[in-house]
C-alpha cells in the first residue's frame, strides 16, 4: 500500500499527520519571527552543547551563589525579553530554552532558593529532597534525556535505580504480599507480571495493549494543548478531534472502570494502579490514560539525579545566565501587570515594604492556575472564582501532600537499603480506603492505617551521597491528606502554629513511620532526625494552593475535550 493510500485509509493517522504538520509549521514561524517585528530567534538546539560531566560541587557556599541569589532591583537585567514567575522545573526549563534561543529572561522565586519542588534542604547534617524521588524515560537517547542534556550542557547526571524499580506491598502488618515492578522492554515488563500472576495472562495482555494505546492518547491530548486555542476549538467543535480519539474508548473511563472490566483479581488491579500517588488522584476518579502514561513513563526504569534534586536548578540557571538572564529568589510577585487591552506588560515584586515594577514584553507563569489567577489585576480580569472553579466542572484543587523526613545513622550497606521505591497499602481496595481516610475528621485521623505510603531512600540512589554525608542515610515517606485537617492553622506563622497543629502533624508522621518499620524493621533504632511537612508546609514554601502536591486535581472531567 502506498503512503497516500495508508493515510486515506486511516483517518486517525491522517489527523495526527495534519496536526503535527501544523504544529511544526507553527514552531517554524515562531522561531523565524514571522509573528512579530522582532528579529528571528536562533534555534535553541542548533549546536550540541554536551560536555563531559564534572564532579558534584560539594561546597554549599558555591552552590548557594547559584541557587540562592537574593532579589534586589539593581540585579534585574535591562531590556528583558520575558519574566517567568516561579522557578519550578517548568519555569527553569522554559527559561533555559528561551535563553538558548538568545532571549534574556528573568526568573523570580518567592522562596529562599530556586527549584520549586526540585529543591533540597539540609537539617542537622541530613539533606532531603521535597519532590523529586525518581523520573522515567531518561535513558541514553530518549527525547527527555536529550532535552535535559542540551539545557544543562550534559552536567545533570541521571543514575538508574534498581532493575526492580518499585515494590508494591499489599496487606496488614505481618501479612503483606510483595509484588515487583521490573523495568525493560514491554515483553520483559509483561513477563514479570505474568510470573507473579500466572492465572491472569489474558488480563495482563489486555492491560499491556491498553498501555500502548494510552500512550498515544496522551500525546494527542498534548497536541491539543500546544496548538493555538482557536485551532483546538475548531478541531473540537467540528468533530475532527473524534477521528483521533474514537479508537480509544477507555480514554473517557476512570482507571477503576477499565480495570474492573479486565479482571476480578484485586491484587492485580492494585498492581495496575498502585502509583496513582505520583499524580495524586485515586483510581475511581482519574482517567485511565493518566495511569497508562505513568506506567509507560517508568517501564524502562527509574532515574535519580546524582547529587540530589537541587542539581536540577544548579545546572539550569547557568544556561539562563549565559544569555544575560537571572534567577532571583526572595522575590514574591504580587501582581501581573496588564495594559488596557489585557496584555501582560510586567510584574510587581514586593521587596520589604516597597513594590518594584519590572517591565517585560512577555510574562510566563509557572505558579499554577490558582496562583496565576490571583496575580492578575482585579481591575481588568474576573475574580478567581469566575476564572476557574464554579464555571468549570472538574477544575479543582488536588489533594494535600504530607511528607516525612527521617535521618538515619548508618550507610546504605550497613542498613541494607534498596535503590528502589516501595508503595505500601493496607489492603487491595485503593479507592475505597482512600476516601474512607480522607473523609475522617481530625479526631478520627489515626483510626486504622494510612491507606497510601510511598517510601524512598534518596541516599541509596545517589552515588555522591557517601562522599557528601559519610555514615548517614535518609528516608522520605509521602502520602496524601485532607487540607481541612490543617486549615484552622493556615493564618498562623510558620514554626509557631501551636501545639494543636504539631500534635496532628506528629501523629500522622508517627503512624506513617510505624508502617515503614513493618517493611524495614532494621531501621527502628537508627533514627537521628525526624520531622514532617504538612499541606501548610507546602503552602508556605512552594505556595501550593491548599497544600496540593500536584496542582489541579487530575480527574477525568478535567481532561474532557472542552477543557483542552
Amino acid at each position: 500500500m502506498s503512503y497516500i493510500g495508508l493515510l486515506v485509509g486511516s483517518p486517525s493517522l491522517l489527523s495526527v499527520v495534519i496536526i503535527s504538520l501544523i504544529f511544526i509549521v507553527g514552531l517554524g514561524l515562531f522561531f523565524s519571527g514571522k509573528f512579530g517585528s522582532k528579529p528571528p530567534s536562533r534555534n535553541p538546539f542548533a549546536e550540541d552543547c554536551v560536555r563531559p560531566p564534572q564532579p558534584v560541587v560539594i561546597d554549599q557556599h558555591v552552590r548557594d551563589k547559584v541557587i540562592k541569589q537574593g532579589f534586589t532591583s539593581n540585579k534585574v537585567p535591562e531590556n528583558l525579553d520575558a519574566v517567568i514567575v516561579g522557578s519550578g522545573i517548568g519555569g527553569l526549563a522554559m527559561g533555559a530554552i528561551m535563553a538558548k534561543a538568545g532571549k534574556k529572561v528573568l526568573v523570580l522565586e518567592q522562596h529562599d532558593q530556586s527549584g520549586g519542588c526540585c529543591h533540597s534542604f539540609i537539617e542537622k547534617g541530613f539533606e532531603f529532597d521535597v519532590g523529586i524521588h525518581y523520573c522515567g524515560e531518561l535513558g541514553e537517547g530518549t527525547l527527555t534525556r536529550v532535552l535535559i542534556d542540551q539545557l544543562t550542557d550534559g552536567q545533570l547526571v541521571w543514575e538508574k535505580v534498581d532493575e526492580i524499580y518499585d515494590i508494591v506491598a499489599i496487606g496488614e502488618a505481618g501479612k503483606k504480599k510483595y509484588y515487583e515492578m521490573k523495568c525493560g522492554p514491554r515483553q520483559v515488563f509483561r513477563d514479570n507480571l505474568v510470573r507473579q500472576f500466572p492465572d491472569d495472562v489474558k488480563a495482563i495482555d489486555k492491560f499491556m495493549a491498553l498501555l500502548k494505546k494510552g500512550k498515544g492518547q496522551f500525546s494527542r491530548s498534548i497536541i491539543l494543548k500546544v496548538l493555538p486555542k482557536w485551532l483546538s476549538q475548531v478541531l473540537v467543535s467540528t468533530g475532527i478531534i473524534h477521528l483521533i480519539t474514537r479508537q480509544f474508548v477507555e480514554a473517557k473511563k476512570s482507571l477503576d472502570e477499565v480495570l474492573e472490566d479486565l479482571t476480578d483479581n484485586k491484587d492485580l488491579r492494585t498492581v495496575f494502579s498502585y502509583c496513582f500517588g505520583d499524580f495524586g488522584t485515586p483510581p475511581d476518579k482519574c482517567p485511565f490514560f493518566m495511569q497508562a502514561s505513568l506506567m509507560n513513563h517508568f517501564m524502562w526504569g527509574g532515574y535519580y539525579p546524582r547529587g540530589g534534586a537541587s542539581e536540577i536548578a544548579f545546572h539550569l540557571i547557568p544556561t539562563i545566565e549565559k544569555a544575560g538572564g537571572k534567577c532571583l529568589v526572595r522575590a514574591p510577585v504580587t501582581e501581573i501587570v496588564l495594559n488596557k487591552d489585557g496584555a501582560a506588560t510586567g510584574v510587581v515584586v514586593r521587596k520589604g515594604s516597597n513594590d518594584v515594577t519590572i517591565n517585560a514584553p512577555m510574562v510566563i507563569s509557572d505558579a499554577g492556575v490558582y496562583n496565576t489567577a490571583k496575580l492578575l489585576s482585579p481591575n481588568v480580569t474576573p475574580s478567581v472564582s469566575q476564572v476557574i472553579g464554579k464555571r468549570e466542572e472538574g477544575l479543582q484543587n488536588g489533594y494535600g501532600g504530607f511528607s516525612l523526613f527521617v535521618g538515619l545513622k548508618g550507610t546504605t550497606e550497613e542498613l541494607n537499603l534498596p535503590r528502589r521505591q516501595c508503595w505500601s497499602f493496607p489492603n487491595n481496595e485503593l479507592s475505597k480506603s482512600f476516601w474512607k481516610y480522607l473523609n475522617r475528621s481530625v479526631a478520627e485521623v489515626l483510626e486504622g492505617d494510612v491507606p497510601l505510603v510511598f517510601i524512598s531512600f534518596p541516599s541509596a540512589k545517589d552515588s555522591s551521597w557517601d562522599q557528601r554525608y559519610p555514615g548517614k542515610s535518609v528516608c522520605t515517606v509521602v502520602t496524601l491528606v485532607n487540607w481541612d485537617w490543617f486549615q484552622e492553622w493556615e493564618e498562623e506563622r510558620v514554626m509557631h502554629r501551636g501545639d494543636g497543629y504539631v500534635s496532628v502533624k506528629d501523629a500522622i508522621a508517627k503512624k506513617m513511620w510505624e508502617q515503614v518499620l513493618h517493611i524495614y524493621p532494621q531501621l527502628a533504632d537508627k533514627v537521628e532526625y525526624f520531622d514532617s511537612g504538612s499541606p501548610l508546609t507546602n503552602s508556605y514554601y512552594i505556595r501550593a494552593d491548599k497544600g496540593e502536591m500536584y496542582g489541579l486535581d487530575h480527574n477525568k472531567e478535567r481532561f474532557s475535550q472542552r477543557h483542552r
